[in-house]
């Protein structure tokens, strides 16, 4: 399996990611799609500065990954939303 260092780019900065080759297309598909919740979080203007907006992302994409696995009950994802509530109202606070 060989390894290749490829380079993506997130909020207009650019970075270098090592993986094997038969995966980069998937790698910088999720970059890119990072890329696109990072920019609509940022562009909401509701929350400022890089490493917040990432975590927003994070925890929306989980999010995502869960539901779509099926794997996510209603409990859980009263739990999921709770936890957004609360990242948002300490991230508000921070600002």
């Amino acid at each position: 399996m060989s390894t290749e260092k490829i380079f993506v780019k997130i909020l207009d900065k650019e970075y270098q990611v090592a993986c094997p080759t038969e995966e980069k297309s998937a790698l910088v598909q999720s970059a890119e799609e990072l890329d696109s919740r990072m920019r609509a979080i940022k562009n909401s203007g509701a929350i400022i500065g890089i490493e917040r907006i990432a975590v927003m992302a994070a925890l929306n994409l989980s999010h995502d990954l869960l539901k779509s696995e099926g794997t996510i009950n209603p409990v859980a994802e009263e739990d999921l939303q709770r936890m957004h509530d609360k990242l948002d109202d300490a991230l508000g606070r921070l600002n």
